[in-house]
């Protein structure tokens, strides 16, 4: 996948999110040379951990104007240049006896002063398009929210960021800044996989680590203000709402209820943390708590519906440079230019924002780093569609898609995932259409294409590209189909085993704080199979 790859470019992207991704992207359709290292896979941090809500920017409206406004902006271009990823499900604000009526009105104009479509609906009408809601509520209002699949975004971006001559490294920790005086000219990388230490060199560097970018800026000599926010959230075992859920109300924990692929999830908690603590992301059955006793309140069916798994992100805020005490802490884009800001040339920090704003950001770093390069080539990321959401040169087919006459669970599956990008996924036979998760109809076929195509080392990538363990089994009947496909195709099958207990043992940190009733009977059935039967000894650590 890296046959040009030299040790020279004109940018090199730090953090393979969103951001990191839609950079590379932007800078390599404008003709820059691009290098993208990450230092685990793709969509491993707080991109790949957030409730995937394909924001309207309602929520923001009343709080934070200039968010809420690029939120609504930016939704509207993900719908047009990335419809494989999203789903158009529309969301609900709903008043509860609890708050205060007389907010809804306070919303509403903020809503339409930020270019945010709104519709209050009488409670009843509420009721019958979102059943699922709490029937007591008082008011509702309509908006444009929906969702939005960040693990696909993300490698969309990625994959055409290599179509259009980019370098993705993934297994790529930087450990160090190349710098001559007062410039920096490259990095320092540590490969995984090899256990071997490179560097390479380019023009601009990018710090779009998110929260890590913090220990990136130090190693180049330079520090930013970042606060570390805990935010944890809940996955439940299928979709118990139609509509995107949210309290009416200014955002606070556990108010937003949020219908994605074959399941639900609440979310989320704010907690400041330890910045050495970024790197622990565990979740404590207080947050557990909070998240269902919340949750209950947008969704009483929530108190009956199987919990599959708990998991936590880390937000990267940024304090403003003149305020050390980090109360003045922006949730907006950060954009630093650190020869202005320090003195330091050839270094560039684009941090802060949401996913929903990632290309927004992307496109704002991107302009910076052609002014200066000297390159005059305006961007194009909001018109020219991801690998995948391709529109159909014949309009009548766009409604008959997926009708899928004739397909099978997998091909349907495969379709929903991947786009227009199914047609390159084999299912030319039975073995290659035959399920190895039943629980979202993965077929042998789509595994294969993710190793030859998709950038996959091992079973945890394998799952943020095809959700390969993310059903209700989390893993227990489908993770070892998956890796023994996964063996053929390894040039090391030894490691195979390894590989299915790191897997077993990263689904098992999700499960443990939810751990209770029936869910202990089916973690210890899991545990039969996979410590008794096959003999994984998972890694206490």
């Amino acid at each position: 996948m890296n046959k040009n790859i030299s040790k020279e470019y004109d940018v090199i992207i730090i953090g393979g999110g969103a951001t990191g991704a839609g950079t590379a992207r932007d800078c390599a359709m404008r003709g820059l040379s691009v290098l993208l290292v990450e230092r685990h896979d793709f969509a491993a941090g707080a991109t790949g951990r957030n409730h995937g809500l394909l924001h309207s920017g309602a929520r923001y409206a009343v709080t934070d104007h200039e968010s809420a406004a690029e939120c609504i902006k930016e939704n509207m271009i993900l719908r047009r240049i990335a419809n494989h990823c999203v789903e158009e499900n529309d969301g609900l604000f709903i008043t509860l006896p609890e708050d205060d009526i007389s907010f809804q009105s306070q919303f509403v104009d903020a809503c339409k002063t930020a270019g945010i479509g709104t519709e209050i609906i009488d409670p009843d009408f509420a009721r019958h398009i979102e059943p699922s809601v709490n029937p007591n509520l008082m008011g509702a209002v309509k908006v444009p929210d929906g969702s939005v699949d960040p693990f696909r975004l993300t490698m969309s971006n990625a994959l055409d960021a290599r179509i259009h001559g980019a370098v993705l490294l993934t297994q790529h920790e930087v450990t160090g800044v190349v710098k001559e005086q007062n410039r920096v000219t490259g990095v320092e990388l540590f490969n995984h996989e090899i256990k071997e230490k490179v560097k390479y060199y380019g023009k601009i560097i990018v710090n779009a680590g998110g929260i890590w970018g913090h220990h990136i800026a130090n190693l180049a000599g330079v520090s930013i203000n970042m606060f570390p926010a805990k935010g944890s959230l809940l996955i439940f075992g299928h979709r118990v709402n139609k509509m995107v859920l949210n309290r009416c109300r200014k955002p606070a924990n556990a108010d937003i209820l949020v219908p994605g692929d074959t399941i639900c999830l609440i979310g989320t908690t704010s907690e400041r943390i330890p910045y050495d603590q970024i790197d622990n992301m565990f979740v404590s059955r207080k947050d557990v708590d909070v998240l269902i006793r919340e949750g209950v309140k947008l969704s009483p069916a929530l108190a009956a519906t199987r919990i599959l798994r708990a998991y936590a992100g880390v937000r990267p805020l940024v304090a403003a440079d003149n305020d050390p005490s980090g109360r003045s802490i922006s949730r907006g884009i950060v954009l630093l230019d650190h020869q202005e800001r320090d003195g330091l040339s050839g270094f560039i920090t684009i941090t802060g924002g949401k996913l929903m704003t990632y290309r927004l950001m992307a496109e704002e770093a991107t302009d910076l780093i052609c002014k200066k390069l000297s390159v005059d080539k305006q961007c194009e990321t909001a018109e020219k569609s991801l690998p995948g959401a391709e529109k159909s040169e014949h309009p009548l087919s766009i409604a008959t898609e997926k009708v899928y006459t004739g397909a099978n669970i997998s091909q349907k599956s495969a379709k929903d995932r991947h786009g227009t990008l199914a047609k390159n996924i084999s299912n030319g036979d039975n073995y290659e259409d035959s399920l190895v998760c039943e629980c979202e109809g993965v077929s042998i076929a789509e595994v294969k294409y993710a190793v030859n195509e998709l950038h996959v080392n091992d079973l945890i990538d394998l799952r943020r590209r095809t959700r390969v363990g993310m059903g209700t089994c989390q893993g227990e009947l489908c993770a070892c189909r998956a890796a023994g496909l996964l063996c053929e195709s390894s040039e090391k099958p030894g490691k195979a085993k390894d590989d299915l207990a790191n897997f077993l043992q990263e689904r098992w940190k999700g499960m443990l704080p939810i751990t209770w009733g029936e869910g202990i009977n089916e973690i210890q059935f899991t545990s039969w199979i996979y410590e008794g039967i096959y003999g994984l000894k998972p890694d206490n650590n």
